[in-house]
């Protein structure tokens, strides 16, 4: 029998008011939840004084490997996972979902937050912003660590996944957590979160978890800088967000609820088209994975009026091919709902929608306890019934609804005030941009899928690490994940102003307009190590002749009037023959690369490139090549040697010390030292 129990300050909570949890499958004991009476003031101070200064030490990427590190722990333990998650009423795929699905969140997160972010403890945002004429005031946005503590609190269709795609972000943003998830399924998160402390991956304090219905006066405690972040119903959402030491400490609130989401068979789709099938399976699969328990699951379905009758059948034969039972036998396709009581608050809502739409299909479950059976309804006016969107019975349903013009089905998607997610499914993209672009500002995301895209589509219902999940109004006006952005949810943005060079010390990379000092060797002889923000390389000079544009011509093929034709040049901007821009490109490049083997093992890109002055024959160019900023790569079993990523900016002036060309390169170069991430993977 599991104990489900808080994890406070450092240790297990064993003692507490117990409440039996009980299997969804057949309704036996399973665990007990004990909640105890904790101190919750205590509780967010040990975060904040803890864990908060270890972890604002870390870097941003340094950060991000730990939640990789952990996301693999978990990944070697998901069976155990996967046993347990069937008595949530989940099958072997629901349960993949949550599972698989939450620790591959966790990668993708720590993977974008690598990819995009700094290599420090916070992050330079964009660039600068020159805020004078001679360019000795300039500004910058960062994003820092916000000192506080990040609550969570999680509904019960996704312990698993609900936990790891809001704890990941937290942590690579610098943020410890407090856990709290759903008493319903909590034994699934509990267990997962046992691992997560076993594993002693995470500084202690960094994560601390709640067994209890309801957070007692936690939000009583909470600061400015704290943040909380709330999946679950609207009601109980914004009963939260409207709690008065919230409102009075403008603590940031993100709300996911959930919402009445749709799905659109496209005006030009027609039974005997790919699309009208892809439609149908998806309606039907939204209904019946997790027993329609998602936040994203399709509860409104806009079909044209002249193809209602068409959807009604194919979506009764496939649903009469839906097995309920068991989630354990491979036979089963929809298992039970969470437990009795989310099977007697669906019958109800479900009873209330039938007083307003027709009931087409009522498919028998042969079971009792927490199984339902799915339920199609027809709503024959759905412009003018307003329940149906806005009253959801979280279980296996969806309601059809017909409509007249691809204008009055954006009307009647956008109906409910803003959803999670919303898709289209039509052949013609003309179609698909007119409906769009009409629902766009009332969902978060929005799927169209054609042939084309179907077959690797990841569904109306998946969230995707690398975009944003969240949407407006209903839905909670919130938005998680989105890749990096979801770390930067956590952090402080704040825009600093000041001298270049006074930037460049606070920032820890390199502002343009900053006073650099030279390097007391060639750059590229240097490791990764001894490579210093701020340091440079003047090149030596080199003249452009006449000969230079002819041989560079003749070689790249590129004959433009501007560089030949000597009457053409003349009538130009220009006035007269210009050396080539990626002449000048590849000169400076001969000017800085030292040709030796060194540190520098590859040069593997090249961004904001701009050509800002003309180079004419006989004009002398110099190059300054300054490091901007670095990142450490991990070292893998494939990779020859440790190495990092630098990149450089350089400038290009001619002789009047005009800029004829500034860029960045990117290059990687090898380190003296191996460090704990290297090999990790």
């Amino acid at each position: 029998m599991i104990r489900v129990t808080s994890y406070a300050q450092g240790n297990w909570v064993e003692k507490g008011k117990e409440q039996e949890l009980k299997s969804a499958i057949d309704g036996s004991p399973l665990a007990t939840l004990a909640e105890a009476d904790l101190d919750y003031q205590a509780i967010c101070d040990y975060a904040r004084n803890t864990a908060g200064p270890e972890l604002r030490e870390m870097s941003i990427h340094e950060r991000a490997f730990k939640i990789k590190f952990l996301a693999k722990h978990l990944l070697e333990r998901k069976e155990a996972y996967y046993e347990l998650s069937s008595h949530t009423g989940a099958t072997r795929r629901d349960s993949w979902i949550d599972i698989e699905g939450g620790i591959i969140t966790a990668f993708g997160i720590s993977s974008q937050a690598r990819r995009n972010l700094s290599d420090l403890p916070w992050h330079v945002e964009g660039g600068q912003v020159t805020l004078s004429r001679k360019g000795t005031f300039t500004g910058q946005h960062i994003c820092v660590p916000r000192h506080g503590v990040a609550v969570q609190i999680n509904a019960f269709n996704f312990p698993i996944w609900g936990m790891l795609e809001k704890l990941a972000p937290a942590f690579i943003a610098g943020m410890p957590s407090i856990i709290k998830p759903s008493p319903l399924g909590c034994y699934l998160a509990w267990t997962v979160f046992r691992d997560i402390i076993d594993s002693g991956i995470l500084p202690e304090g960094s994560v601390q978890f709640i067994a209890a219905d309801k957070p007692g006066d936690l939000f009583d405690h909470l600061i400015s800088q704290d943040v909380v972040a709330f999946t679950g119903s609207a009601e109980t959402g914004n009963k939260l967000k409207s709690h008065p030491n919230i409102v009075a400490n403008n603590v940031r609130f993100n709300l996911e609820a959930d919402s009445l989401n749709c799905s659109i068979l496209g005006p030009d789709v027609t039974p005997d088209m790919e699309e009208f099938d892809l439609f149908v399976k998806e309606v039907a699969n939204e209904m019946t994975v997790k027993s329609g328990q998602k936040c994203t699951a399709i509860r409104r379905t806009i079909v044209p009026k002249e193809r209602v009758d068409d959807v009604v059948e194919a979506l009764k034969a496939r649903l009469d091919k839906t097995t309920v039972g068991d989630p354990t036998n491979e036979e089963t396709r929809m298992g039970p709902l969470a437990s009795s009581e989310q099977a007697e608050r669906f019958g109800r809502q479900v009873q209330k929608l039938t007083e307003v739409t027709d009931t087409i299909y009522a498919g028998g479950n042969g079971q009792n306890g927490a199984f339902a059976g799915a339920r199609l309804l027809l709503c024959h006016k759905p412009m003018q019934v307003d329940e149906v969107h806005s009253l959801e019975a979280f279980g296996p349903m969806t309601t059809i609804m017909p409509y007249g013009s691809a204008e009055e089905a954006v009307d009647l998607a956008n109906k409910a005030d803003g959803s999670l997610v919303g898709s289209l499914f039509t052949a013609d993209d003309q179609i698909a941009k007119q409906l769009t672009l009409g629902c766009a500002p009332y969902h978060g995301r929005f799927m169209v899928i054609n042939r084309h895209s179907a077959g690797e589509s990841t569904g109306h219902g998946s969230p995707i690490a690398s975009l944003v999940h969240g949407g407006p109004g209903r839905a909670g006006g919130g938005e998680e994940l989105g890749g990096a952005r979801s770390v930067l949810h956590y952090m402080q943005r704040t825009a600093i102003q000041g001298s270049p060079t006074t930037l460049m010390e606070i920032t820890g990379q390199h502002i343009k307009g900053a006073e650099t000092r030279e390097s007391d060797l060639h750059p590229f002889r240097k490791y990764f190590e001894e490579l210093q923000v701020g340091e440079h390389l003047i090149t030596h000079r080199r003249t452009v002749t006449e000969a230079d544009i002819v041989n560079f011509g003749s070689l790249s093929g590129d004959h433009f009037y501007a560089h030949f034709d000597e009457v053409a040049a003349k009538d130009s901007i220009f006035g007269k023959r210009v050396a080539h821009g990626y002449f000048v490109l590849s000169a400076a490049a001969g000017m800085f690369v030292d040709p030796a083997p060194g540190p520098v093992m590859l040069n593997y890109g090249l961004e904001e490139l701009r050509f800002l002055s003309p180079v004419y024959p006989g004009d002398t160019i110099q190059v300054k090549l300054i490091v901007k900023k670095k990142t450490v790569r991990q070292q893998r079993e494939d990779d020859p040697k440790p190495f990092g990523m630098v990149w450089f900016d350089v400038e290009v002036r001619n002789q009047n010390e005009e800029m004829a060309a500034e860029y960045t390169i990117l290059t990687l170069v090898e380190r003296k030292n191996r460090l704990d991430m290297d090999q990790g993977d």
